[in-house]
C-alpha cells in the first residue's frame, strides 16, 4: 500500500531555508566547540589549558539548558512589561518561559517581528537552536578575560545568571523588536548584543575578580600557536555561518553577508600586519598579532554585513583593525587598562571592535543593500538601513547606533557587577594563591601534557597489569564444573 506522506508542511516552510539555518547554527556551534576551547586552551599558559576548557563546554552547555526553560522567550518571546515605541508595542525584556514542547514544529515566530519582516519558512526548534549557539558564545567569549584566576565552581552559578539578566534583555531590545529595535537601531548579527557585551562584562569581572599572579602575568606566554591556529580557523570560517544565517533566510543578503565577512576579515589583518611591521616596538609579523587583526575584522563586520557593500566592508576592516591596534598598544597604558587584568583583551578585540563596527553602520550602511525586498502587499517596500554617506547627509542612524550601544554597555556592566557581587556573598569568585600557582592540577586533577615520567610509569602499569592478567587466567582450572 503506497502512503502519501510528506516530510514537512506544505505552507510556512522552505526545506532550503531550514537546511540552512541549521547549518549555519551548527557553524556557530562549531566556533564554540572546538573553536573558542581550541584557541583560548592554546592562548593561556599550559597550566591553565584543561581548565580553559572545561569552562568552555561547561558554559555551553548550562546555556542550552537555561535557554530551553526560560532564557530564550526572555529575548525573543512577548515582552514582559510592555512599552510603545512610535506606535508599537516593545519593551526591554521578553516574558520567561520554557521554548520548546508544545508547537516546537510550529512555524518560527518572534511576536514583536510579526508584520514587520517576511514570515519565516522554517520550525520554531531551527530559530531556537540558531539564537541558542550565539547565546552559547557571548559568556564563552568573556571567559577569555578571567582565565586564570576564576572559581570554577563560581563561574557554573554565574554564566546561567549572566545569560538570564544580561544577555537576554540586550538581545531583546536589539534582536527581539525591543526599545532600540523599535527606534530603528540595527545589529545585523550581535556586534552588540555578543561582543558588544563580552567586551564589557569580560572588563568588569576581570576588574571585581581582580589580576593573576603577578609572574603569571609577566610571563603569560601561550602554551601552542598551533592549537590558536587551528582554533582561529574555525572561527574565522564558522562566521560564515554567524553572519549568513541572520537574515533568517537562504536568499541574496544571506551570500552578501558571507562574502563582506570574509573581506572585512582580510583586510582587518593585513592592517594589523602591516602596523605591527611599521609600528610596534619590535617591528616583526606575528601569529597572535594576524589572530587579532582577524578577530577584530570578523566582529567589525558582524554588526554590519548585510547593510555595506564590498567597498563599505574594506572600509570597516581598515578602520577599526588600526582603531583597535592603537588602543591595543595606547589605551592599555591607561591607568584603569593597566589596571584591570584582562587576560586575553577581550575589551580591545571584541567590546572596541564590536562598537566600532555598530557606529560604522551608522556611516557606510548602503541603502542598495536589500536586506528584504518587497512583498506584494500594498504599501510594503524593500527593507535596508541607510547610512550617513549614503543618505544626503543624515546623522539619523548614527545616533540611534550610539545611543543603543550606551544603553547595552551600562546595562551589561550594571548586571555583570551585580552578579558577580551576589554571587561573591556566598561563594569566593576567586581561586586561592596557592591553586593559581598549580593551575590545572590544583582544580581538576589533570594535566593538558603529563610530563613523560607520568607517561612511561602509566604504561608501565599498565604492561604489568596486562601481564599479571594473562598469569591469572593461565593459571585458571579449565574445562566447566558440575555440581553434584
Amino acid at each position: 500500500m503506497h502512503l502519501d506522506y510528506i516530510p514537512y508542511p506544505t505552507t510556512g516552510y522552505s526545506s532550503g531555508d531550514a537546511a540552512w539555518q541549521l547549518t549555519a547554527a551548527t557553524l556557530v556551534g562549531l566556533m564554540s566547540l572546538p573553536g573558542l576551547a581550541v584557541l583560548y586552551g592554546g592562548l593561556v599558559q599550559k597550566k591553565w589549558a584543561v581548565n580553559t576548557m572545561l569552562m568552555a563546554f561547561s558554559a555551553f552547555s548550562l546555556v542550552l539548558i537555561v535557554w530551553a526553560l526560560w532564557a530564550f522567550n526572555m529575548g525573543f518571546g512577548h515582552p514582559w512589561i510592555k512599552t510603545t515605541v512610535n506606535g508599537s508595542p516593545s519593551g526591554f525584556l521578553g516574558k520567561p518561559g520554557p521554548a520548546l514542547g508544545a508547537g516546537q514544529e510550529g512555524q518560527a515566530d518572534i511576536p514583536l517581528l510579526d508584520g514587520l519582516m517576511p514570515p519565516f519558512n522554517f520550525s520554531q526548534s531551527a530559530l531556537f537552536y540558531f539564537q541558542f549557539v550565539f547565546a552559547a558564545i557571548t559568556p564563552l567569549l568573556w571567559l577569555g578575560s578571567v582565565i586564570g584566576r576564576m572559581s570554577f565552581k563560581a563561574w557554573l552559578v554565574v554564566v546561567p545568571l549572566w545569560t538570564t539578566i544580561v544577555y537576554s534583555a540586550d538581545a531583546f531590545m536589539l534582536w527581539g523588536g525591543g526599545y532600540w529595535a523599535g527606534k530603528g537601531a540595527v545589529d545585523y548579527s550581535g556586534g552588540y548584543v555578543i561582543h558588544l557585551s563580552a567586551g564589557t562584562a569580560g572588563f568588569v569581572a576581570a576588574a571585581v575578580i581582580g589580576p593573576r599572579l603577578k609572574k603569571d602575568r609577566e610571563h603569560g606566554a601561550p602554551n601552542n600557536l598551533l592549537l590558536c591556529a587551528t582554533g582561529a580557523g574555525i572561527l574565522w570560517l564558522g562566521w560564515n555561518g554567524f553572519n549568513g544565517g541572520d537574515p533568517y533566510f537562504a536568499g541574496a543578503d544571506a551570500a552578501a553577508a558571507v562574502v563582506n565577512t570574509n573581506i572585512a576579515t582580510a583586510s582587518a589583518l593585513l592592517v594589523w600586519l602591516i602596523m605591527d611591521y611599521t609600528l610596534s616596538p619590535t617591528r616583526k609579523p606575528t601569529l597572535l598579532g594576524a589572530i587579532n587583526g582577524m578577530i577584530v575584522g570578523l566582529v567589525t563586520i558582524t554588526p554590519a554585513a548585510g547593510y555595506v557593500n564590498g567597498f563599505g566592508a574594506i572600509c570597516l576592516g581598515v578602520i577599526s583593525s588600526a582603531i583597535v591596534w592603537t588602543a591595543w598598544y595606547k589605551l592599555s597604558k591607561v591607568w584603569i587598562f593597566k589596571k584591570v587584568d584582562d587576560t586575553l583583551g577581550v575589551v580591545y578585540t571584541h567590546g572596541i571592535a564590536g562598537l566600532c563596527g555598530g557606529l560604522l553602520v551608522g556611516l557606510f550602511a548602503d541603502p542598495n543593500m536589500i536586506v528584504y525586498p518587497a512583498g506584494k502587499a500594498k504599501g510594503s517596500s524593500d527593507f535596508s538601513v541607510t547610512g550617513l554617506f549614503y543618505g544626503g547627509h543624515s546623522w539619523h542612524q548614527f545616533w540611534m547606533q550610539l545611543f543603543a550601544a550606551l544603553t547595552v554597555i551600562v546595562w551589561t556592566a550594571f548586571g555583570t557587577f551585580v552578579i558577580l557581587r551576589v554571587v561573591g556573598l556566598f561563594m569566593k569568585l576567586r581561586l586561592p594563591d596557592a591553586v593559581l600557582e598549580t593551575g590545572d592540577l590544583a582544580v581538576h586533577d589533570e594535566e593538558v601534557y603529563p610530563p613523560q615520567t607520568l607517561v612511561a610509569v602509566g604504561a608501565a602499569v599498565g604492561a604489568a597489569a596486562e601481564v599479571q592478567k594473562k598469569e591469572s587466567a593461565a593459571s585458571e582450572p579449565t574445562g566447566t564444573a558440575i555440581d553434584s
